[in-house]
C-alpha cells in the first residue's frame, strides 16, 4: 500500500482509506464527497510542471486537480491496468 501521490501516471489503483493530517480534519468528509471513498478505482492522470504540484487526478469518470498534500492522504493499493484486478 502507498499513497496517491506517490503512484506512477496512468497506474490504476484502488483505494484503501483516507486518512487527513490532524491540522485539515474536514479534509476527509471533502474528499469523500468528491467521490474518494475506499473500494473506488483511482488514477493519477498527470503532475504539473515544475514541481509536480497539483495533480490531476481520475477518480470514477471524474477528474479533479488536487494538491499533492490533499493525495498523499489517500492510501491506494495497485491494480492490474489490464483487468483492473489486484
Amino acid at each position: 500500500m502507498f499513497t496517491l501521490d506517490r503512484s506512477d501516471d496512468f497506474q490504476l489503483c484502488r483505494i484503501e482509506r483516507i486518512h487527513t493530517p490532524e491540522h485539515a480534519p474536514e479534509w476527509h468528509d471533502w474528499l469523500q464527497e468528491l467521490g474518494f471513498i475506499p473500494g473506488e478505482k483511482v488514477m493519477l492522470m498527470a503532475r504539473a510542471r515544475p514541481g509536480g504540484d497539483p495533480l490531476v487526478v481520475r477518480v470514477g469518470s471524474s477528474t479533479f486537480a488536487l494538491r499533492c498534500a490533499e493525495a498523499a492522504c489517500i492510501e491506494v493499493t495497485l491494480l492490474d491496468n489490464a483487468t483492473g484486478a489486484a
